[in-house]
């Protein structure tokens, strides 16, 4: 299960079997989603797979999850998403009805979104070799002329923003799933991303990197990112936006919230120069009303981490092992 948490032990996995024996330059930049040249143009090319636990919780489902994701992995390449597919992997003995459920809640993510499921597939495992339901999308998009986004574009006095709350995933299937109750209800903030990215691209089509910090939540993304680029990243917790509800989860379960999931969230690093006018950008729109500014890169410790305590300290914040939350998405 740790080799499916989106930290250390992933890592490991993907550098060590998968990068091998594929060997491909684009797939070795290891973006959310491959930019590949077409017919004189560009096209984002992603897929993701989605096993969460339990199908429906608060603020979503799974069949969002297979929509959202896919689209915002092509959105963190600055493209345009058109078109998905989507693959059905259900266990026997599911009830049709909850499988027509899903489908359901894909189909209107999609209309949301803006995108078209154009193909797809079913296959059904025996009872015991699955569960329930699980579902893999792939998407295209196209890449506007003059973007570039990739991990390794990070450069030191890069500012980096994200664009509201963390934590709010992980933390409501936690909730729903062991029955924990944390004074609040608590929702996931799955959402699509790409018309936020849009709103970014249009004060600047030299934004440096986006992300959006899945698996292995905020930490995760931003070592990936410092790795690629050869940067330091220096964030200050105060200014790290975590729903008090969040927090007090985390606390009561021994976690650390820059390492929980996020579905509808993105990271940005942004040129000083910009980055007045890209906040303003991402505020001004519904899905990144709660943007802030974290940290910026710095020349010192390259390819590391690090964050301001509240008392003036500072600490690595390093890459998960494992899995601390199972199953989010």
């Amino acid at each position: 299960m740790g080799h499916g948490g989106g930290g250390a032990m992933s890592g490991e996995l993907v550098e060590h079997v998968f990068l091998p024996a594929f060997a491909d330059d684009d797939l070795a930049r290891l973006a959310d989603s491959a930019v590949l040249p077409l017919l004189g143009g560009r096209v984002a090319f992603s897929t993701d797979s989605f096993v969460v636990r339990p199908l429906f919780f608060p603020g979503g489902s799974i069949g969002d999850l297979a929509v959202n994701g896919t689209v915002n992995d092509l959105a963190m390449s600055g493209a345009e998403p058109l078109f998905l597919s989507a693959a059905f992997i259900l266990e026997e003995g599911t009830d049709v009805t909850k499988v027509g459920a899903v489908a359901q809640r894909l189909g209107e993510a999609a209309e949301r979104a803006g995108v078209r499921v154009v193909t797809g597939d079913t296959k059904v495992v025996e009872t015991g070799h699955g569960d329930g339901v699980y579902v893999n999308t792939a998407g295209v998009g196209v890449v506007p002329e003059g973007v570039d986004l990739r991990p390794d574009r990070a450069r030191p006095g890069d500012v980096v923003i994200v664009s509201g709350d963390i934590g709010v995933h992980g933390v409501a299937i936690m909730s729903v799933r062991e029955g924990l109750q944390f004074g609040a209800e608590v929702e996931s903030d799955c959402q699509p991303l790409h018309r936020l990215v849009s709103a970014m691209l249009d004060v600047t089509r030299d934004l440096h990197v986006l992300r959006d910090p899945t698996r292995g939540g905020v930490a995760t993304a931003l070592n990936e990112i410092a790795r690629a680029s050869g940067v330091g990243v220096e964030v200050v917790e105060r200014s790290l936006p975590i729903p008090e509800v969040v927090a007090n989860a985390c606390a009561f379960l021994g976690l650390d919230p820059l390492q929980v999931a996020n579905e509808g969230k993105l990271l940005a690093f942004v040129d000083r120069d910009h980055a007045d006018e890209v906040l303003a950008a991402m505020r001004a729109h519904p899905a990144g009303a709660g943007s802030a500014v974290i940290g910026e890169c710095v020349e010192a410790h390259p390819g590391m981490v690090a964050a301001t305590t509240g008392f003036g300290a500072s600490r690595v914040v390093d890459l998960p092992l494992g899995e601390q939350l199972p199953r989010i998405c």
